[in-house]
This record gives structure tokens, sequence and C-alpha cells, in this order.
């Protein structure tokens, strides 16, 4: 399953990221891993979330970063929950459609039971259509 949160730059998307996996850690059995542009929000998050700065990896375009996000699955059979904060950037799709990366997160997702929260710097009128059944807060 594939969720998105989405508005734009400012509006408070990490936050309810944020939130929601603090939340979610107490009620998941499995791991959950938070990707992220930095190390910034490292002492905001649950320590029994993993944090990885993408930045880290040279990831230089969206098909690298699919690949990175599988890498990570085939190492953790235990993951449940994938958080992505400023999906854009860190998945190399600034100025791009979102919708093919979306349906591959969505299949990769179904094939391994991993869930995928994204935070997303787009209002919900700029989403392709066949995406704003993904959204659970538009700020």
């Amino acid at each position: 399953m594939v969720q998105l949160i989405v508005g734009r730059k400012g509006k408070g998307k990490t936050k309810h990221l944020l939130d929601k996996v603090n939340s979610e850690v107490k009620n998941i059995s499995g791991s959950i891993v938070y990707l992220d542009k930095s190390t910034k929000h490292m002492y905001e998050l649950n320590n029994k979330v993993r944090l990885i700065n993408v930045s880290e990896y040279l990831v230089e375009n969206a098909k690298e970063f699919l690949g990175f996000v599988c890498g990570i699955i085939s190492q953790d059979h235990d993951l449940q929950q994938m958080y992505f904060d400023s999906f854009l950037k860190i998945s190399c799709l600034e100025g791009a459609d979102i919708s093919e990366a979306v349906s591959k997160l969505e299949k990769i997702g179904e094939a391994f039971g991993v869930d995928f929260i994204l935070s997303v710097s787009l209002d919900e009128a700029e989403l392709p259509e066949n995406l704003k059944e993904k959204v659970i807060v538009s700020l």
C-alpha cells in the first residue's frame, strides 16, 4: 500500500510524517525504515525506527532509487513500513511525473508486504488523478 502526505514546501508534511511513524512504531511487530535527505530528524524519531540518509548513497535517478528501496527490503524480512520524507528530492523526481514510481512502489509493497508512506511537496490538485485516492493528509 502507498499513502501520500501532500502539500507545498513548508506546510508541515514532515511533522505529520514523524507523528505517524512514532505512533505506528508502538503498534507494529515488524521493523520500520525512514528515508530522508539528511539526518536532521534523527532525534525526533523513535529509536526503533531506522533512519537512512539517502544522499549518502549516490542515488542519481528514480530507477536507482527504486533499486535502493528493493535492496533495503531484501536485507530485512521483518520490514513492514517505509517512510519517505522529501520523496521528490530523494527519488530524483522533482519536476517529473511520479505516477510510474508510485505504481512500482505499489507492486513492490504487494510483493513483499511493505507499506510506503510518502511526503510529497505538491498540492493535491497537482497530483495525477490516479494518485489522489492515495492521499491521507493534504496540507
